[in-house]
């Protein structure tokens, strides 16, 4: 199979998955950061925290006490760890001057910076840089190694960035010409997320997958 056949064949299953749910950007950065060993129930949770205070600000998080934001935040678990986590993002934000700033970083740049955040991780990078700042960056997470593990197609093993970069290189062969990249990688994460949930478990559903046909571990 290759990698965009394991898109159409998710999306057909599954449909539109409309990510990433947020009003704003800097809403997108914020939920990133949050979403850390966390179900998105509870960084939804910690959202409507944050709204219901006129919080969702980076000035306003950065210059709040630290435990007025760990309470803000608290349905998202680990709130003290978060807590300070946030407040490292909030106050990089600011110094760099904001979303309009950061948006003229290339992607390269952009990345190497929010790496350089004390809590941030490739993870959490690349879904702030496709969902946030939509760039063509595609996510790594557990739910990806499981499947393309399982199907064959990646090792389970790599480092991050090798697996990124294989899976990045394979669909820019294979979606040129016929698909943005955005988009595509906007959906695939989605897909594979609820895809992971659903019916790729620990213990896979395989009689409910999609992919069972073509799937080697099935």
């Amino acid at each position: 199979m290759t990698f965009l056949a394991v898109h159409d064949a998710l999306f057909a299953a599954y449909g539109p998955q409309r990510w990433w749910p947020a009003r704003t950007p800097f809403e997108v950065m914020v939920s990133a950061v949050l979403t850390q060993n966390t179900a998105w129930t509870n960084v939804e949770k910690a959202i409507a925290n944050l709204h219901a205070a006129d919080a969702m600000d980076a000035e306003i998080i950065l210059h709040a006490p630290p435990p007025r934001v760990a309470a803000w935040i608290r349905p998202a678990g680990y709130f003290n760890v978060k807590a300070k986590r946030l407040r490292n993002f909030c106050a990089w934000y600011v110094e760099r001057g904001g979303g309009k700033t950061l948006r003229r970083l290339d992607t390269a740049a952009l990345r190497h910076e929010l790496l350089s955040i004390n809590g941030v991780g490739p993870e959490t990078a690349d879904d702030i840089l496709l969902y946030a700042f939509h760039r063509p960056i595609f996510v790594i997470d557990a739910y990806t190694r499981r499947l393309f593990s399982r199907l064959r197609m990646a090792e389970g093993d790599e480092s991050y960035d090798t697996l990124r970069g294989q899976i990045e290189a394979s669909l820019h062969r294979e979606a040129r010409g016929k698909r943005e990249l955005v988009p595509l990688f906007n959906e695939y994460h989605a897909l594979i997320v609820r895809h992971g949930k659903d019916v790729c478990k620990p213990r896979p559903r395989c009689e409910l997958c999609c992919l069972a046909a073509r799937c080697p571990a099935a």
